[in-house]
């Protein structure tokens, strides 16, 4: 018989939830369990600026941590400020209750790192890459009615809405979703919802090699229950759908929503009519740091799964600071897998938007973190850590074809055609899409000296940056 206590690079010791006390917050002193648990008060008490912060945090959080939030609002945030109390709640966790402390513990926190990113955490050399687009992936090319993107050959993405009950400084729909800030003027979605729903499901029946429908936004938490049930009940008649995703990181930031009684007994209405029709329903959620996964998260997928619904899975994104180790990523896996019925599911890395150096990646730094959890999780709940290539979709870390370690730029095949191939127009690239290799990057500043001077070179031409010279070295 083996023994049990053989030394690993990671070593497993079961942690259970907890919900961090509120109370220890001065503006949160009086607040009730009740009040904490009921979805309306979390709403009308979510954080949008100083003001708010203030309030919460009394005297704890020092002119430092103000003057770093208002200079990146001013500069560089392409995300207002909107964090919900329960998201609020597990910053800065056991912190002294001293100002100077309880600040320097606030900004070191990894859930602050990206739900309310400071001047100080960008990069100062290299905030955005010489690429880096607002649109990165080219959703929006690639609507076929307004907010549904056809990119993949049998699946869908649905946005119903430009709204979360909570913006990640690091969306990856900076460009539409929320309210706009200095840096960025926000695309808007024009059609009235009842109307943009009818033109989805009218192209959906029009469309019968979809099978497959992500239902996002936004969040669907921010859209009224009754016009979701009603949306997702027309969309499960439609035969030709046979997988139905809700994604809707509120499960992790505002649990209370999904734990509303009418909201549960509207979800099991819908999982009864998707089990009638041999449907897969899951709800997606988006966790990034075991911090922020409570007893209230459990909770609330556990309300879901009982509901009927298959699975409650997690699509999290690799950022530097927050969970780029594997000791963070596989405490982050065992909290959802093992005590909050939450399967992880995708990591992906950071997308190149503007001014997100600092949470990107490099594609050997994930490479090296998907062999590093692999061995400790059951296999069906080892997250695969993938890369959202321009012009090509979701890849596996390991499926580069080709990697210029010096210049950070990796080269990435496909093998379907997107509807930008098939209309043409700006961002396609013709009958030879699939015989294509599709570059992505790595930030600069990871870069060897000699990368980071070929960057900087180009990065200085006024904007004239060739494309062609991403083609691969040989």
């Amino acid at each position: 018989m083996g023994r049990q206590d053989t030394p690993q690079p990671y070593q497993y010791v079961r942690q259970p939830l907890v919900e961090p006390d509120w109370r220890r917050l001065p503006g949160w002193r009086e607040v009730t369990a009740a009040q904490w648990r009921d979805a309306q008060w979390q709403r009308s008490h979510c954080v949008q600026g100083e003001r708010q912060l203030r309030q919460v945090f009394g005297p704890l959080l020092t002119d430092r941590f103000y003057d770093e939030l208002a200079a990146d609002q001013r500069e560089f945030a392409t995300m207002s400020v909107l964090v919900p109390p329960q998201m609020l709640n597990t910053m800065a966790v056991g912190a002294p209750l001293v100002p100077a402390a309880f600040t320097e513990a606030f900004l070191t926190d990894p859930v602050r790192r990206y739900m309310l990113p400071v001047r100080s955490d960008r990069h100062p050399a290299w905030p955005s890459h010489p690429l880096a687009a607002r649109d990165s992936l080219h959703e929006a090319q690639m609507w076929v009615v307004e907010g549904l993107t056809h990119r993949y050959p049998t699946k869908v993405l649905a946005e119903l809405l430009s709204t979360c009950p909570q913006y990640c400084g690091h969306c990856t729909r900076m460009d539409l979703v929320g309210r706009s800030t200095p840096q960025v003027a926000k695309a808007r979605l024009v059609l009235r919802p009842a109307d943009r729903e009818e033109q989805m499901l009218d192209y959906l029946k029009r469309t019968p090699s979809v099978r497959d429908v992500v239902v996002s936004g936004g969040d669907l938490a921010n859209v009224p229950w009754p016009r979701l049930e009603s949306f997702l009940l027309r969309l499960l008649e439609l035969g030709s759908v046979r997988d139905v995703r809700l994604a809707s990181k509120a499960v992790v930031g505002l649990p209370q929503h999904w734990l509303q009684p009418k909201v549960l007994a509207g979800m099991e209405r819908v999982a009864r009519l998707a089990a009638r029709r041999s449907v897969n329903l899951a709800v997606h959620t988006h966790a990034n740091h075991a911090a922020s996964v409570t007893p209230l998260v459990a909770e609330a997928a556990r309300g879901l799964l009982d509901a009927g619904v298959r699975d409650v899975r997690n699509q999290g994104v690799l950022m530097r600071g927050v969970n780029d180790s594997p000791e963070a990523l596989l405490d982050l896996c065992f909290a959802l897998q093992g005590e909050a019925n939450v399967l992880p599911y995708y990591f992906y890395l950071c997308d190149v938007i503007p001014n997100a150096e600092h949470w990107r990646l490099p594609l050997a730094a994930a490479q090296r973190l998907q062999e590093a959890i692999l061995g400790y999780l059951p296999g069906y709940a080892t997250p695969r850590l993938v890369a959202d290539v321009p012009h090509v979709g979701k890849r596996w870390v390991h499926q580069a074809v080709g990697y210029d370690r010096v210049r950070g730029i990796s080269y990435w095949t496909k093998n379907y055609r997107t509807g930008l191939e098939l209309r043409g127009g700006e961002g396609a690239f013709g009958p030879d899409g699939l015989g294509r290799r599709h570059p992505y990057v790595d930030p600069v500043d990871t870069l060897p000296p000699e990368g980071r001077a070929w960057w900087a070179e180009r990065a200085g031409a006024a904007g004239n940056f060739d494309p062609s010279e991403l083609e691969e070295s040989e």
